[in-house]
């Protein structure tokens, strides 16, 4: 939903257009008027609104006919009827075939201005419980954890773009918390009150790729019962989270490539186009500039999604993250699981930071949550790990490994600032040192 919203006016006396759009025009509200039916069909193919009012008498239509096709075509907006020849019957007809109030002239502006916002009130309800239908599957996701570079450098990166609008590009091997990304870019950004769908494109059912995302008309196709939105209405004035944007077929990429570059899109089997304002991110974990080599992906569109690029690194290139990410896990799934007195003996995580993680975070979560049914007396130990990941452990020098004081140091102070989520001050009278050697070892381990 947006802070300012619109409503057009559908209404053959000139008098009454100026006088309602004189009238209802406030810093939140943008009116544009019309002068017949022809004329507030071309409007609404151009532009989106939220509010039709419109006379049920025009010179080329009749109102109750011309709200049920816009209904038709535009679900989310809401209409108001206004007539001089109003009776029960048609007030009662109006109210079934869709509208949501059924005004009389002459009227009272403070009546229709009520209408009016109460109205966009409903427009509101209804696009927020459906991106809550869309979305609500969706687990809630993980926090960006860690310290290492890699790590600073998204948060820098995901800093800067969010508050803007361009697409954004996060690719990464499988599991490393693209989505994690997505989500901090959401958070962050203008948007974040907004609808914010996510969609996993390796999802999508090939033969319906193209309604699931435009949405159709009723006949379209063999199937298709009934008008049906896609995903890039639902998410207007919102944000769209693309998963695994490689996974979609050429003559989709096409039609997503339209949609970025004019910021319109037309549901399948309609004419009219319609006006999008939504914000993209995508994120893959292809090589796209492969996949373009190869022909697979669109040249174009791979260049117009990647106006920002963010790498997400795979976590055997930032182990300095794992006690974080181990401390942030036991008490996320401790909790869930009613346990929330847990710890990770020595050994077992010098296991984990030994191990090469080929499944990335979601592996570490994955084992984590393994692992607490297996622990004893809140204690993870080497014991409660699988025991290929103890073998493969030791196979890359475990038993072998002497850690310096410097790196045992770093991967202590590391797990105090963890226990007390980042709070220095308490770390530092854990630890038995001041708050300026503290700061000194961090600056000094770049933490």
């Amino acid at each position: 939903m947006s802070d300012i919203y619109s409503i057009l006016v559908i209404d053959d006396e000139e008098s009454i257009l100026r006088l309602l759009e004189r009238e209802l025009t406030t810093q939140d509200r943008i009116v544009h008027t019309a002068q017949n039916a022809r004329e507030g069909r071309d409007k609404l193919s151009r532009q989106r609104y939220d509010v039709v009012v419109s006379d049920i008498r025009l010179p080329d239509a009749d109102g109750l006919d011309l709200m049920v096709e816009l209904k038709g075509r535009y679900p989310d907006v809401e209409f108001i009827l206004i007539t001089g020849h109003g009776n029960i019957d048609n007030a009662v007809e109006a109210m079934r075939l869709g509208a949501y109030d059924y005004v009389t002239k002459p009227f009272h502006l403070d009546r229709v201005e009520l209408v009016v916002e109460r109205a966009y009130q409903r427009v509101c309800l209804q696009r927020e419980n459906r991106s809550f239908r869309l979305s609500h599957s969706t687990a809630s996701p993980s926090k960006l954890v860690g310290n290492s570079a890699e790590i600073k450098q998204i948060r820098y990166l995901t800093g800067k773009v969010a508050p803007t609008d361009v697409p954004v590009l996060i690719t990464g091997e499988s599991g490393v918390g693209k989505d994690v990304v997505a989500h901090s870019i959401q958070s962050l950004s203008t948007r974040s009150s907004k609808p914010f769908l996510v969609k996993n494109c390796a999802t999508l059912q090939k033969e319906l790729m193209r309604s699931e995302l435009f949405g159709h008309t009723k006949g379209s196709f063999t199937g298709a019962t009934d008008n049906r939105e896609g995903l890039l209405a639902f998410a207007d004035t919102g944000t769209l989270f693309l998963d695994e944007i490689g996974e979609l077929p050429l003559e989709v990429q096409g039609a997503l490539l339209r949609v970025l570059e004019a910021k319109r899109y037309r549901r399948v089997g309609e004419k009219n186009e319609r006006q999008l304002d939504t914000r993209f991110i995508f994120a893959t974990s292809r090589n796209l500039t492969e996949e373009v080599e190869a022909g697979r992906f669109n040249d174009a569109l791979y260049h117009r999604i990647n106006v920002f690029h963010i790498t997400v690194a795979p976590l055997r290139e930032r182990k300095e993250d794992i006690p974080l990410l181990v401390e942030h896990f036991l008490g996320k799934l401790g909790n869930a699981m009613g346990n929330s007195n847990l710890t990770v003996s020595d050994r077992a995580m010098q296991c984990l930071q030994h191990y090469d993680w080929p499944g990335n975070v979601r592996e570490l979560r994955n084992v984590l949550e393994r692992s607490i049914i297996l622990s004893e007396n809140g204690i993870i130990s080497e014991r409660s790990l699988p025991r290929d990941l103890v073998e493969r452990a030791e196979t890359s020098g475990l038993d072998s490994s002497i850690f310096s004081l410097e790196q045992m140091e770093r991967e202590h102070i590391t797990r105090a600032l963890a226990f007390f989520n980042g709070n220095r001050q308490q770390a530092s009278k854990a630890l038995g040192i001041g708050r300026k050697t503290l700061y000194r070892k961090l600056e000094r381990y770049n933490m």
